[in-house]
Parts: C-alpha cells; structure tokens; sequence
C-alpha cells in the first residue's frame, strides 16, 4: 500500500511538472492560435474553479458570478480608458470593488436558503446589469473600447492569463488543504451538523465568497483585457455564469481537476462552434443536460470511480475530529 501510495505520488510530481514545464514554455514554441486557445482555457479554467469552490465545494450554488466579471471587466476599463493609468492597476481595483461589492450583498443574500439564495444571486446580477445601462458614469449602455489591449502581444496576454490562471489554482488547493476547507466540504454536506462541531456557518460562507468574488473579478478583467471591449448587456450577461456551470459539470463538481477539464473541453467546443453562435449555447446546454444524466459527477467522476486518482493531493475525508471539540452530550443531541 505503501508503495502504491508513493508510486502515485511520483506521477503526481511528475505530471504537475510536465504540465508546468509546457505552460511556460508555450508561447516559444507554439503558434499564434494555440497560445490564444490555451489563454482562453487558462481564463475560463480561473472562473470555473472560482464557482466550482462555491457550489462544489461550499455548496454555495450561485447564478450571480457574472456580476464580478462585469465589475472586473468595467474596472480594468475604467482605469485604463478614463483615468488613463497603467492596465494592470485595473486588476488591483477589479479585487477590491468585487471584495467590497460581495461585502454589501452577503447580508441578505446569506439570509436565503437553498433555491432561493440561487436566484438571489442571479437577481443582484440583473439589478447591476440594469444600473450600470443607466449610469452615466460608465457611458450608459455604450460601455468602452479598451485600446490597452492593442499594446499587449499574444505572449503577454498568455502570460496574464496563466498568471490569473495559477492563483485561482493555487488558491483552491491551498483552502482545501486547511482546516477552513474541511469546514467548507462538511458545509455543504450538512449544514447543521457542522455547525453543530464547530464550523462558522457565516463567516465560512463569506470568506469562501469574497475569495471567489476576489479571483472571479480580477478574471474579468484578464478576459475583458483580452476581448477588448464592454458593455453592460455582455459583462454582466448569464452566459458567463453558464459557462461556469457547463466547465464545472461537465469537468466534474467538487474536483480541483474537473474545471481544467471542463475548461479545455469548453474551448475547444466553442472553436468548433464558432459558425453556430446563434445556437452554440443551445448544444452546451445539451451536452451538459446528456452528461449529467450518463455521468452525475462528470469526467472526473468517472475517472475516480476507475482509479483513486488525486493530481493536487487534497483529497481528503471529513473527520469531525478536525473541527473544535464538543461536549458529549451536544453529540448526543444530535
């Protein structure tokens, strides 16, 4: 057993280093078109991973994230096309406006359970949708070109994108190999049980929140960056959140893995879709609706439930001894 254990742990190394030896070295060896396709996989596997935590593994399932793409989006144009300050500085103001903007609705959409806390979110996304159409401090429904984009190359733009790419990584398996990220996986199993050992319900949730809103706001605006172009109608559109869930359900739920297989899949259907636009979305859909009826726990479930396969090593079971001690008979009430 042992030995199968560090045997796993070898590929494991190897594998990651393989991967990372690759990514880096992409842009000198790879053409035009296959650094422009790895930057949007990178991209979409940051915000996959990002509301893959949430509802993954938080169980906190949200149809509001593209409310910090927009806010990402709209901050990078706003520093680099009205205040006329160096890009990257839109990044910084992406994480704090998304931080600040979680903080205001964390109050009452915490207070709804279930079904209800998903289409809250889906709301605020809607509301600020419709606000910042009639907003004139962001141009109304006009939005902006962002010309930054024009003096970034290919290989940079790569680079943003795999930078984003490994803090959202490195973020998730960092929380899951903490103490807080047992509580987050025993959150979402069962809510008053956890309370019950020890775990914050509310301050779990919106730690995990902010997080997410953070590294989903500063993806905007690496996406926006690249797109070249906002408005309200687009940053704050549904299909952001859409693609998150097709990345997350189709790579698998609750898998570090499942939203980098989720992401290259989603790309490379989206190339292939390219002439379809009109019903691009429609085939996502099936194919997510076809896999979710063949394989519930998407291609990552289907790889586990072949081989015990754990590519970051956080996997990890829920033991309540690694929640604060209570007494017995709080155990026994239960």
């Amino acid at each position: 057993m042992k030995k199968q254990t560090g045997t796993m742990s070898k590929v494991r190394w190897i594998t990651l280093a393989v991967a990372a030896v690759v990514l880096v070295s992409l842009p000198f060896w790879g053409g035009d078109y296959i650094v422009n396709i790895f930057t949007l996989i990178l991209m979409y596997m940051a915000i996959g991973e990002m509301w893959n935590l949430l509802a993954g593994y938080a169980g906190l399932v949200s149809l509001g994230a593209q409310a910090f793409i927009g806010l990402g989006g709209y901050s990078l144009a706003m520093v680099s096309q009205v205040w006329r300050l160096p890009f990257y500085l839109g990044f910084i103001l992406a994480a704090v406006i998304s931080v600040v903007f979680a903080l205001i609705i964390s109050v009452p959409i915490f207070g709804m359970k279930d079904v209800y806390f998903t289409i809250g979110t889906w709301l605020v996304a809607e509301a600020l949708c419709v606000f910042f159409q009639t907003w004139s401090f962001v141009n109304f429904n006009v939005g902006y070109n962002i010309t930054a984009a024009r003096r970034i190359s290919g290989t940079g733009m790569y680079f943003i994108a795999f930078g984003v790419g490994l803090i959202a990584l490195v973020a998730v398996v960092l929380i899951l190999r903490s103490k807080f990220g047992l509580g987050l996986m025993a959150m979402r199993d069962n809510e008053a049980a956890s309370e019950i050992r020890g775990v914050k319900l509310y301050r779990s949730k919106l730690i995990c929140f902010l997080i997410s809103s953070a590294i989903t706001g500063v993806a905007g605006s690496a996406l926006y960056l690249n797109l070249s172009y906002i408005k309200p109608t687009v940053g704050f559109g549904i299909d952001w959140t859409v693609s998150m869930v097709f990345i997350a359900v189709i790579g698998g739920m609750g898998t570090i893995e499942g939203p980098i297989i989720g992401a290259i899949i989603f790309v490379i259907l989206r190339q292939l879709l390219y002439n379809f636009s009109g019903f691009s979305m429609l085939i996502l859909g099936i194919i997510a609706v076809v896999m979710i009826l063949v394989a519930p726990k998407g291609i990552m479930g289907l790889i586990n439930k072949k081989a015990d396969f754990d590519l970051f090593g956080v996997k990890r079971k829920v033991d309540i001894s690694a929640f604060k001690d209570i007494d017995a008979g709080a155990v026994a009430a239960e």
